[in-house]
């Protein structure tokens, strides 16, 4: 369930940094009681940023498909990222 708190609790950091820590939710805080800011841990931060790649690599892979390209096979794959990274 979210975390919803008013922006005066802002003041109480080490309460925030706890509940911050404690969850891989974010906070949503609200002033005049309308949304304003979101914060959250480094690490929920880090891990939605990696969601979002995997996510938005998967769309862009869809769009090619559906645009009639064909997907390419794991030898040519592996060729690029090898041409790409000199693995």
């Amino acid at each position: 369930m979210p975390q919803i708190i008013p922006i005066t609790e802002l003041r109480n950091t080490s309460e925030i940094l706890e509940r911050c820590h404690s969850t891989s939710e974010p906070i949503f805080i609200t002033k005049n009681g309308f949304g304003d800011l979101v914060i959250m841990s480094m690490e929920t931060y880090d891990s939605i940023m990696e969601t979002l790649v995997v996510d938005k690599a998967i769309l862009a892979s869809e769009q090619r498909l559906s645009k009639g390209e064909k997907p390419i096979g794991a030898r040519e794959a592996f060729k690029r990222l090898d041409n790409k990274y000199g693995l």
